[in-house]
Parts: structure tokens; sequence; C-alpha cells
């Protein structure tokens, strides 16, 4: 089985996805976006050793030239994912789809289904397809979340047994795309669109970064462009607001939209037809 680096497994989420889930959090990421909120997520660890000698509490270690963590020492102070120049964590694990289930499986009594996201998880799809047929073997429901760099018509196993697809559209205009991201988002939206035809386009979001990118006029172009995938297939809009919490220094200093502006925002695509429009 393929073998991937897991940075955390939340037991418990209510915001991955319908119901209370499972979420899994996978290591690498193949964009740059400034906003990002886990970017100790993106990288992968060099075994450099910065973060061993700033751990406050002895939970890292270096053996081997690799550097070792110790979770009965640790506190969750995050200073290594603080001090880390590589948008790394220590605290990563090299698991396989069974290792990873065992964990879900002590859940299952209480979870309705297990979310997968990043970093990027669609780095990985031969391990999500391995990890989605255990877990709909106990008929729990699987969700993949995903930036939609990568082409989902080319991975029909994998949707066979996902019940769908959590899609960001980081800004509908290619170029304010490449500005965000470092990459166009031709084929997030060539995805959207196939998702939908096959019914798995399951929820679109749109984080909201004033300053960063012209917002209203990518919701208004992001609505005109999903309306008819909407009348075919239902699909939920997930509107999120830009907070500095989490986010790379040198990428904290934009605006955070107020509520006001996110409900214009609503409205906007609500007129387009849209029903199902979460605000966060």
């Amino acid at each position: 089985m393929e073998k991937v680096v897991v940075n955390k497994i939340i037991p418990f989420s209510s915001v991955d996805g319908p119901g209370n889930r499972t979420a899994v959090f996978l290591q690498g990421c193949n964009i740059n976006c400034r906003y990002c909120h886990n970017p100790e997520t993106r990288g992968m660890c060099t075994n450099c050793g910065e973060c061993v000698a700033k751990c406050p509490t002895g939970a890292l270690s270096i053996e081997n030239k690799t550097v070792k963590y110790d979770s009965s020492k640790c506190v969750s102070c995050d200073t290594c994912i603080h001090v880390c120049r590589h948008d790394s964590s220590p605290r990563t694990k090299v698991m396989d789809a069974y290792e990873v289930y065992d964990m879900i499986k002590k859940q299952i009594p209480f979870i309705r289904g297990i979310t997968v996201s990043g970093g990027e998880c669609m780095l990985h799809p031969k391990f999500l397809k391995e990890l989605f047929t255990l877990a709909v073997e106990d008929g729990l429901g699987t969700l993949i979340d995903s930036n939609g760099t990568i082409d989902f018509s080319k991975e029909k196993e994998l949707l066979e047994v996902s019940d769908g697809v959590m899609l960001d559209i980081k800004a509908f205009s290619s170029e304010e795309h490449k500005k965000i991201t470092d990459f166009g988002n031709e084929i997030v939206l060539k995805n959207a669109q196939f998702l939908s035809s096959c019914g798995k386009l399951y929820e679109v979001r749109a984080v909201i970064v004033p300053t960063l990118y012209d917002t209203k006029e990518s919701i208004i172009q992001m609505g005109k462009f999903l309306k008819p995938l909407y009348e075919k297939n239902k699909f939920r809009i997930k509107i999120i607001a830009y907070r500095p919490m989490g986010v790379r220094e040198k990428y904290s200093h934009y605006p955070v939209p107020d509520q006001e502006y996110l409900h214009e925002l609503a409205e906007i695509l609500k007129n387009y037809g849209f029903e199902d429009l979460i605000i966060i």
C-alpha cells in the first residue's frame, strides 16, 4: 500500500463536511496560497534541526540525522512550526491507509464519515482510494477537500468510492488565481464542470481576501459560471472570510472582510439562484 506523510488527524470535526467527521490532513502542497491558514502542511521536513533547539519541552531530538518527535513530551505550543523555514512540521508521521484507518475506526460509533485534506490530498489518489475503500466498507461517508489543481477526470476509480469533492475556487480570473497561488485556474474550472457532470461536486469555496484580488468581481463571475452547473446538480457554496490567524507573517497584513460585505457577496450569489450558502 502507498505510504503518505500525515500532518494530523482530527478525530471529531463539524466543519469538514456534513455531520461529525474525522478529518485527515496530508502533508505537502503543489501551490502557494498567500493566505494559507495551514502553512505548516505545505512542505516536507528537511531534517535541518532548527526546531530541535527551539522546542521548550525537549519533545524533539536528532537521531541519525533525522528529527525525532516524542508526543509524550509535546505540549502543542507550536513553536516548532513557527520557527520552521520550510513550511513544514516535525510532528508528521509516515502512514499507509490501514494505519490511518486504524485511528479512524476508534470514532466509528460517533462519526458520519471522513474527509481528507492537506496540503493537497489529491497528490496521493492511490492512497485516497485505498483509505476510502476501507471507509465505505464500514458505511462511512467519504469527502475530498481539494484545491482543484489535479485533474479529477483521470481518477474515476477514486471518485467511485468518494461521496464528493469540496473544491476551492481561489479566484475566477486565472491571472488573479496566479497572483494568489502562483498558478492559473484553468484545471480548477474544468474540474468544477467535470465533478458537477458526475454528481460529485459537493461544495465550492471562496476565501474572501480584500485587496489581494477583486473579490466582488470574482464572486460575480463565479456565480455566472456555476449557475448552469447548479441547475443540474445542487451543491453548497461557502464564503470564507480571510483571517490572519496561522497565516505566514509576510502575508498577514490583508484586511479582514466584515460580515456586511460577506452578506453582500452572498446576496449576489442568491440572485443567481444559489440556495445553499454558508458564510464563515
